[in-house]
């Protein structure tokens, strides 16, 4: 009727005043939506600092404890992605924000101490508490005593054992004041038949499960419980797909360490830490022993890598594939 009166400006306005309110509307209704969807989540309130997490199983364990409503504290080097480097932490932030919680990116090279304390201070600014930190990031070099200059040594040896440590004291004192917290970092149990070839590789490793065997000792009741986590397999990551390492239907999908993630943190702190566990071996204590979900090729289950004993440390690249720095090709 507008539109036959000429009065077209008028409608125009009227027209663009229904979209914006339609507009606001959906806006509003979908924080509701959101904010009724983190409330009935099992990690509601809660907040977790993942380092390593632009990419791969980082990435992974950040959709997942986001997914259950854990606000998430982004860590990684990486603030644009790159043709040969995919993920950074802003588009990986975005991705958390779409299940309905906060995202917080921070750039942090983990070798840096002040930049640990400055995004620990930065967590606490903008969200009060620090509930979980998964020290995920990591650094690999598989080479002989002999191959190993001291830069590599010293270079694997900070990314691995040095920045767990570095990460798990400056969150230490939030957890306790707390009175709960989780920290697990990504290392394997202790085996003294996988050094041969690795000695560099296995000390910065070691190191990593040894901090989670001694905070544990350390910290058992006092609420916040420290443990180590490591796959049966080898898993879907930047790192078997870049370099090629064994076929993909040797894989497992990442997702089984975010379900390992998600479920030992759900854990009780005061009682369940200083533990080194293996992902399979922690599921069958569970009852969960099919795990043909995982499977990355869905019809041939993976061969184990763990126990050493398997011999699934000694993988082949496939034919064509680059062989990691520090790793020898076996072809």
């Amino acid at each position: 009727e507008i539109l036959h009166n000429g009065n077209f400006r008028n409608a125009v306005g009227e027209v663009g005043k229904f979209w914006l309110s339609a507009t606001l509307a959906c806006v509003y209704w979908r924080e509701l939506l959101n904010m009724a969807m983190s409330a009935t989540r099992i990690l509601a309130g809660r907040v977790a600092v993942i380092t390593g997490s632009t990419r791969g199983i980082g990435r992974e364990i950040a959709l997942k404890l986001a997914s259950e409503g854990a606000d998430i504290v982004v860590v990684g080097k990486s603030i644009e992605a790159q043709a040969n480097l995919p993920g950074s932490i802003y588009s990986v932030a975005e991705e958390v924000r779409t299940l309905g919680v906060r995202a917080l990116p921070v750039r942090v090279d983990v070798r840096d101490d002040a930049a640990i304390e400055n995004m620990v201070s930065t967590t606490l600014a903008e969200f009060g508490r620090i509930d979980y930190l998964i020290n995920n990031s990591g650094a690999l070099w598989w080479r002989d005593v002999l191959d190993t200059p001291m830069s590599r040594y010293d270079l694997v040896h900070s990314i691995n054992s040095r920045a767990s440590f570095s990460c798990s004291h400056a969150v230490l004192p939030t957890m306790l004041k707390q009175g709960f917290g989780h920290i697990i970092v990504m290392s394997p149990p202790i085996d003294l038949n996988l050094l041969k070839g690795k000695v560099a590789y296995c000390i910065s490793k070691y190191g990593m499960t040894m901090l989670a065997h001694g905070m544990g000792q350390e910290l058992l009741g006092r609420g916040v419980a420290v443990n180590a986590l490591w796959p049966a397999t080898l898993i879907e990551s930047f790192a078997t797909k870049n370099f090629r390492m064994s076929e993909s239907s040797q894989w497992r999908k990442a997702s089984i360490l975010a379900d390992a993630v998600f479920s030992i943190i759900q854990e009780d702190p005061n009682t369940f830490t200083g533990q080194a566990l293996i992902d399979e071996e922690y599921f069958a204590g569970k009852g969960i022993h099919d795990l043909s979900k995982y499977r990355f090729n869905p019809d041939i289950e993976p061969s184990k890598t763990w126990p050493p004993e398997s011999g699934g440390w000694n993988f082949k690249p496939v034919p064509g594939g680059k062989v990691p720095p520090g790793m020898k090709s076996n072809l």
